[in-house]
């Protein structure tokens, strides 16, 4: 979807401007925002990729004014909500009120450790071989999709050279809305700047960016 989280090559916003040495969290809850929405993921409810969409599903005016750990938090109380596990009289009242279904999976403190190393891994094994090869010349689809998706708007109906192949990974657009996992290969894009971003990008820039086989038709 075209969402307010969709910044890439937008002007307008100011530039980037990382902190040196940047602590982690700048303030206490701000770990526990990760904390919660870490241990909440583990209830087995939804995937990353719902989760991601949730947040990209807030409106302009609340994403763009909120921090990144209230967008977390926002999007954590919209899959809460979602899923039977918080109501309205709940987050109005600060507290459980309402029942709410039993979890498939419950983290523990002493787990934490060893599901943080075990992560998510999204990598699959399929039977098809890539439809593309290393040095392809491939264009990106002029998609206008309403659901979640990979593919940034300003990667959208350009043309670029395949780098590399990757492996087979879920397929974000399909699993963020219960319709499976749907694996695809994997392939790592290169575009020329001025393809990108027409005659005023500086020449030979490229920006790289890793898409699915879904994404891609030949050039």
């Amino acid at each position: 979807m075209n969402g307010p989280h969709d910044l890439g090559g937008k002007p307008g916003f100011g530039p980037v401007t990382p902190e040196p040495n940047e602590r982690a969290f700048h303030a206490d809850w701000e770990r526990r925002a990760m904390g919660m929405t870490l241990c909440s993921g583990a209830l087995g409810a939804w995937t990353l990729d719902e989760s991601r969409h949730a947040r990209e599903s807030l409106p302009p005016d609340v994403y763009l004014n909120s921090s990144y750990y209230r967008i977390w938090t926002l999007g954590l109380e919209t899959l809460l909500q979602r899923h039977g596990f918080l109501t309205a009289n709940d987050l109005k009242a600060g507290q459980p009120i309402d029942p709410a279904p039993k979890p498939k999976c419950i983290l523990k403190a002493e787990g934490v450790s060893a599901a943080m190393a075990r992560g998510g891994p999204c990598d699959r094994k399929i039977d098809t071989t890539p439809r593309f090869a290393a040095s392809d010349r491939v264009r990106t689809r002029n998609v206008e999709p309403t659901g979640h998706t990979r593919l940034p708007t300003y990667a959208r109906n350009k043309a670029g050279v395949i780098e590399a192949v990757r492996e087979a990974y879920v397929l974000p657009d399909t699993n963020a809305h219960a319709q499976g996992e749907n694996p695809e290969w994997v392939y790592t894009i290169v575009f020329e700047g001025r393809e990108l971003w027409g005659a005023g990008a500086a020449p030979g820039h490229t920006v790289s960016i890793d898409a699915w086989e879904s994404y891609l038709e030949p050039a």
